[in-house]
């Protein structure tokens, strides 16, 4: 497949003061992020959406089946700086799901784990493109 328009996803970041940026996607939803205490840090919006992700795969899933009483989604790792430069290492995503008694929560539970190695392997767009490594390129474009 190509990229095209109709593919294209894109977000702006505003310099707000030093070390302070908003982040705007295309329908005008806006997240703080920063270096400072105030706000998510690049890494930890990396974690979110890696976890926010495949969060929705696995809920849009099992909520087929049964409305789940607790679903909660954990990212960790470690953010080194070795021979490659900063990066993350270990990524793990932990689900702590639950759903009430019964058929349907049954079929929920049943199908969890399912759901949860289908966003891994095919479906989650973030976690996807990290595995994969998919190149990043910069441009300046300098502004009067």
């Amino acid at each position: 497949m190509s990229a095209n328009d109709e593919t294209l996803r894109s977000v702006r970041v505003d310099r707000v003061a030093a070390g302070q940026y908003t982040a705007t996607n295309p329908k005008g939803v806006t997240i703080s992020l920063g270096s400072g205490d105030e706000a998510f840090s690049p890494v930890e919006l990396l974690l979110a959406a890696i976890g926010g992700c495949t969060a929705i795969d696995a809920d849009v899933a099992t909520s087929r089946h049964a409305e789940p009483a607790g679903f909660s989604v954990t990212v960790t790792g470690h953010k080194i700086q070795d021979d490659l430069g900063s990066r993350m290492t270990d990524l793990e995503v932990t689900f702590r799901v639950s759903f009430p008694e019964g058929a349907e929560g049954d079929a929920a539970r049943a199908i969890l784990p399912r759901a949860v190695k289908l966003s891994h392997d095919r479906l989650c767009t973030v976690s996807r493109t990290v595995e994969i490594a998919t190149p990043v390129k910069s441009t300046i474009v300098h502004e009067a």
